[in-house]
């Protein structure tokens, strides 16, 4: 008996369209609507945390296993395994390194190992996009960032696509230099968009149609009273937000509630801990929407809160795109996993 793994490296995954956000926002949103469709398996993430606390895991670091099955167009089983070192940037080593297996469906048996840190990366981003093409004003003007690492820039790149009216981004960092470096990487990148670091968030949300966090903060720096009408706020990450700001929401979108409670880190899943919400509150999750169950933005002066935590089945549909177009072009190293 014999059996062959394809094992792809950051330079083949970058080649096979891993880094394509149309595309990775094609994967995503079919791996929301066939989510809605039960065409999935997602057993949620099992987290091994360094220290004991949140504060403990923002500064020592986490590994996370995410496995899944998708369905549909992709029919493929795997798992995503995401290592997060928030120190790393230190050794000048990206936060995540990520690493995906891909398993037959029906045998079981690994088909791939590939490099699957611009697939997290990308897909984070996409499932925002989404966000925000289906819940911010569609002549949205002026965004900030919150968070200057790589998925702000996946953010970025997301909201560019399906809001080119954006002329105005700010950028907020604690690190004041991280907010201008990327400054000065995405006036090189999307020239004629004024982006502009900021020392302190608050009177630039209190400008944005559009509020994107996505940082390691175990604290909420964003509050309620900055929040203007019609504007869509987006907690990408952990307690980045206060309770006012959910509060203060006429709709609260999630990408799937369940996964969110089950994690237990961000706004609203702390807020559903405390009994402040209740699972009728959740107006929608995005698979939801996009099959047409429940309705997206409704209003100019609607105030939008969004949470998503992510599910390994995104990483999965990526991959398994990733995985095809390179059996059709042949790249990739074959190893062998069992040998006559």
């Amino acid at each position: 008996m014999h059996v062959d793994i394809l094992f792809l490296n950051n330079k083949d995954m970058e080649a096979v369209g891993a880094g394509d956000m149309q595309a990775v926002m094609h994967d995503v949103e079919r791996a929301y609507i066939l989510t809605e469709k039960g065409d999935v398996l997602a057993p949620g993430k099992c987290v091994m945390r360094w220290g004991s606390t949140p504060e403990d895991e923002n500064l020592y670091g986490r590994i996370n296993a995410m496995p899944g099955m998708i369905g549909g167009e992709y029919n493929m089983a795997g798992i995503k395994w995401i290592g997060s070192g928030p120190m790393n940037y230190k050794k000048g080593l990206p936060r995540a390194s990520v690493t995906i297996i891909l398993n037959d469906p029906e045998t079981k048996l690994p088909l791939c190992i590939a490099d699957g840190t611009e697939v997290s990366a990308k897909r984070t981003g996409a499932s925002g996009g989404i966000a925000m093409k289906l819940l911010s004003r569609k002549k949205a003007s002026v965004m900030t960032i919150c968070g200057a690492g790589a998925q702000g820039r996946t953010q970025l790149e997301a909201a560019l696509l399906v809001r080119p009216n954006l002329h105005t981004v700010f950028i907020y960092d604690i690190r004041k230099d991280s907010s201008e470096k990327f400054a000065e990487e995405a006036r090189e990148r999307y020239p004629g968009i004024d982006f502009i670091p900021v020392d302190s968030p608050e009177e630039a949300v209190r400008l944005s149609d559009i509020t994107v966090c996505v940082t390691l903060a175990d604290n909420p720096f964003i509050h309620s009273e900055w929040l203007k009408k019609g504007s869509l706020l987006m907690n990408m990450a952990d307690y980045e937000v206060s309770y006012g700001c959910v509060k203060k929401a006429d709709k609260i979108v999630v990408d799937n509630w369940e996964t969110i409670k089950h994690r237990m880190i961000s706004t609203v899943a702390l807020m559903y801990k405390d009994g402040l919400i209740r699972d009728e509150d959740i107006h929608a999750q995005l698979g939801e929407i996009l099959c047409g169950k429940k309705s997206g933005r409704g209003t100019e002066d609607e105030i939008i809160y969004f949470n998503a935590v992510g599910a390994g089945i995104l990483d999965i549909a990526v991959a398994t795109r990733c995985y095809k177009t390179a059996l059709d072009k042949k790249m990739g190293t074959k190893l062998a996993f069992w040998q006559d």
